[in-house]
């Protein structure tokens, strides 16, 4: 996969976070969601089928971006700004 590309920093530094082991770059103020779609993640969640999720309004009503971030289930991260450090990972379908 090919690597993200920043630009000379007009946005800020970029901020990394922990996604299942794999360290995820983002720009300040990204939301957790936009840096794990840039990043090329194909799957956020799966339902109680196994069908893969991802998120789809982008406003925090569907909930199909919810992930693990620092512990605490079920953060919308549509709606979560990437902190630098986070610990962000999928749950077990639901």
């Amino acid at each position: 996969m090919p690597e993200i590309a920043f630009d000379d920093g007009a946005h800020g530094e970029p901020l990394a976070f922990d996604f299942e082991g794999r360290r995820i770059e983002a720009r300040p103020g990204q939301t957790i969601a936009a840096a794990l779609i840039a990043a090329g993640v194909g799957a956020f969640r799966r339902d109680s089928e196994g069908n893969p999720r991802m998120p789809f309004c982008g406003m925090g009503t569907c909930f199909e971006c919810t992930m693990k971030v620092d512990g605490e289930s079920m953060v919308r991260t549509c709606m979560t700004t990437v902190q630098g450090g986070a610990v962000v990972a999928r749950e077990a379908p639901r």
